[in-house]
């Protein structure tokens, strides 16, 4: 018992101290706002008290590269024009942090009550999709041929929800291939949990983890820009005309043309994520 307290305090300490470290870091360089990097030190401490490395380690992978990608030619006039239509830019708020990483961590604890592979396949998918639609939309905004709508296919202009480019789509099967691909190194040989259960490890379980990744982040993108289509809500600004995912645009508020009023962006994210996390299950059980 008392060797189990200790691990705890253990967890809990280097999950304090390297969120910590992190979340200040992302603050500092503008990644993240105040309140996003509170919100990733409970998070991130979460991950390290529940789980396994390989929970808080796919979390830093995501963060990690998807910041990389939002700062990459920031200043480009095309990502100036495609984050004018967005409802949040530049630095992660709570709001962000908790509708790309929540789920996750309750998979986490879902998996420290109740041990099963099937916590980790879809928490790989969750974190995928997220991945996946990062990384399309702020590569995918670079592209040089005009994003059509995934529903009518019809051209649409850059930013607007549910648009798509084969640029995008391409980063997108990058980005979820990415996360597979952490989870495969990390995974190479069983966690000391996997290892207890007698869970199996090698070269078959990598690349199952690759497939449920690239499959499930690539649908839970894809999710991300049918939602974003159909029930985001979405405005019209009353002062320059402009169409946005603002409710308030210009220093007023906006009208709202289409969507269900409460589906914002944040939640989007997480309806999204949550289907791929259910696909990777899926995909993880008849594989294995």
């Amino acid at each position: 018992m008392v060797g189990i307290v200790d691990e705890w305090w253990l967890r809990l300490l280097a999950g304090l101290i390297g969120s910590g470290l992190i979340a200040a870091a992302a603050y500092r360089s503008r990644s993240l706002a105040l309140s996003g990097a509170w919100s990733a030190v409970v998070m991130g401490t979460g991950f390290a008290v529940l789980g396994e490395p390989v929970w808080f380690c796919l979390l830093i992978a995501f963060f990690v590269s998807s910041s990389f990608w939002s700062k990459w030619k920031r200043k480009h006039r095309a990502k100036a024009t495609a984050e004018a239509k967005y409802e949040k830019t530049g630095r992660r708020d709570a709001g962000q942090v908790w509708a790309n990483g929540g789920a996750g961590l309750l998979l986490c604890a879902a998996n420290a009550l109740w041990p099963d592979q099937g916590w980790l396949f879809a928490y790989i998918g969750v974190m995928a999709a997220v991945n996946a639609d990062t990384w399309a939309t702020e590569i995918g905004a670079l592209s040089k041929t005009a994003p059509r709508s995934v529903t009518s296919g019809k051209p649409v202009a850059p930013g607007t929800s549910g648009g798509v480019t084969p640029l995008g789509s391409a980063a997108a099967l990058a980005g979820a291939v990415f996360i597979g691909a952490v989870a495969a190194l990390l995974l190479a040989a069983p966690q000391p949990a996997e290892a207890a259960a007698g869970t199996p490890g090698g070269g078959a379980l990598a690349a199952a983890y690759i497939a449920a990744a690239a499959a499930a982040g690539l649908a839970g993108a894809f999710a991300d820009s049918l939602l974003g289509a159909t029930g985001q809500a979405m405005f019209r600004c009353r002062v320059c005309g402009s169409e946005t995912e603002r409710a308030a645009h210009c220093g007023s508020a906006a009208e709202r043309m289409r969507g269900f009023a409460w589906l914002n962006n944040d939640r989007v994210n997480l309806l999204s994520s949550l289907f791929a996390g259910a696909l990777a299950w899926g995909i993880g059980y008849v594989l294995l």
